[in-house]
């Protein structure tokens, strides 16, 4: 890698603290991903990215705002990012998978409060995310109560919070609400970035990230091979890339890797014998580097086929439909897209456990796991019933509660292959 230093110190990073972070955040990335075998040569790419996810990648955002585009940053998948690049500007997901600063966070944070949230909060008072520190505009949404009251701290420690409220119902009115916080951030972005929205900019945006989601689209149904022909790790990481990436060149990295992909498949090549217990993880984010229940998954003779998260499927499977010749009538498709995430904070929400239903048919798994972080209330409360509809479809379900930290990876290990050991009596 190439020498940043001068870079992040532009960026005000504390330096010590960041290359702290990256040397632990390199081995375990070695460690995890590095050690995998029978990986498919596409991966090359991602390992790139991961090398350079805080050097080249920012230089180029760097680049980018020294041209005049302007850089959002946002925590949720409900931003649309065809809104962000309808402005030409460059969109970058924050969310943070690493317990760091949660000292300093729980400060200003009650101890009882999600990961995530208490990560979003240590990376910034550490000064050690340099994608947070590039941007001129920082997104929230009011989805759950914790980010909605969290981000009222946060305000002050960042140049530009720009918050969006968020339905809870999927209502005539909870659409029509979504609608007008769309035409809000609308404005928001065109203030910011010095760019009137056109019809044809932002055909031209929804166009581009409909190739990006197409792409995973892709990817995901090929995991339905028996052998799987790549590992729920790898597909993990791809899906976090997908926040961060510049989304040509993410697109057609993908693709490239979904031909060889396919190729495995009509070799029966795969990265676990065929007939491994085969497993789909449901519910929390997991933001990069949050691999340890996947990595526990898969070191317990099964393989990850699919991630009903919001770093998985519920950001990927539905595309913007192509109409209207204004951009009224193209943000109706952007919020009919949109509307139909079914994250934990919409009550009631039964197409949640429906698709996690059609997940494990499709890609013909043997159980589920359902992860919650603690503390998140929203899929906590959720797992129950969730769990209960699954057993009742005759879909085995185990539930996780757990945190960052390494601390409870032992038990956790031992609930996973008591998991697969039930599976594979069935």
């Amino acid at each position: 890698m190439a020498d940043y230093t001068q870079m992040w110190q532009d960026l005000g990073l504390d330096l010590k603290s960041h290359d702290a972070l990256l040397g632990v955040l390199g081995k375990a990335y070695a460690d995890i991903f590095l050690a995998q075998k029978d990986r498919p040569e596409g991966m090359k790419y991602f390992d790139f990215v991961m090398s350079e996810v805080h050097g080249l990648r920012i230089r180029e955002i760097v680049d980018a705002k020294a041209q005049g585009r302007v850089v959002v940053g946002s925590y949720c998948v409900f931003v649309p990012e065809e809104l962000v690049l309808a402005v030409d500007g460059v969109a970058v997901g924050l969310c943070a998978g690493a317990e760091f600063g949660f000292e300093a966070a729980e400060t200003l944070l009650p101890r009882n409060t999600c990961s995530l949230i208490k990560s979003m909060f240590g990376f910034k008072l550490g000064r050690v995310c340099p994608y947070l520190e590039s941007c001129d505009v920082v997104v929230g949404e009011n989805t759950c109560d914790g980010k909605k009251k969290a981000y009222e701290i946060f305000a002050p420690l960042v140049k530009d919070l720009y918050v969006m409220d968020m339905p809870q119902t999927k209502s005539e009115a909870g659409k029509k609400l979504l609608r007008e916080e769309y035409k809000k951030f609308i404005a928001k972005l065109e203030k910011a970035s010095g760019k009137k929205i056109t019809p044809a900019s932002l055909k031209k945006a929804i166009e581009t990230v409909n190739l990006k989601r197409k792409a995973m689209i892709r990817l995901n149904a090929l995991r339905a091979a028996d052998p799987a022909p790549i590992s729920g790790l790898d597909s993990l990481l791809i899906s976090q890339v997908f926040f961060h990436d510049d989304p040509a060149r993410f697109t057609d990295s993908v693709n490239k890797l979904c031909d060889e992909l396919e190729a495995r498949v009509k070799g029966h090549t795969g990265v676990a014998p065929k007939g491994t217990t085969r497993i789909v993880i449901s519910g929390c984010p997991m933001a990069v580097p949050n691999w340890k229940v996947p990595l526990l998954i898969e070191t317990s003779k099964a393989v990850i086929v699919g991630e009903e998260s919001c770093v998985g499927e519920r950001s990927t499977r539905w595309l913007t439909e192509v109409k209207g010749s204004t951009v009224d009538e193209m943000l109706d498709a952007i919020v009919d897209r949109y509307f139909s995430i079914d994250c934990a904070v919409f009550t009631p929400n039964p197409t949640r456990v429906d698709h996690v239903k059609e997940m494990a048919k499709k890609l013909h798994a043997n159980g589920v796991i359902h992860y919650s972080l603690q503390f998140c209330q929203p899929y906590i409360m959720e797992s129950g019933p969730v769990e209960k509809d699954l057993e009742k479809s005759h879909v085995p379900t185990l539930r996780l509660e757990t945190d960052y930290s390494g601390e409870d990876a032992g038990q956790l290990k031992t609930r996973i292959e008591a998991f697969v050991e039930r599976l594979k009596k069935r």
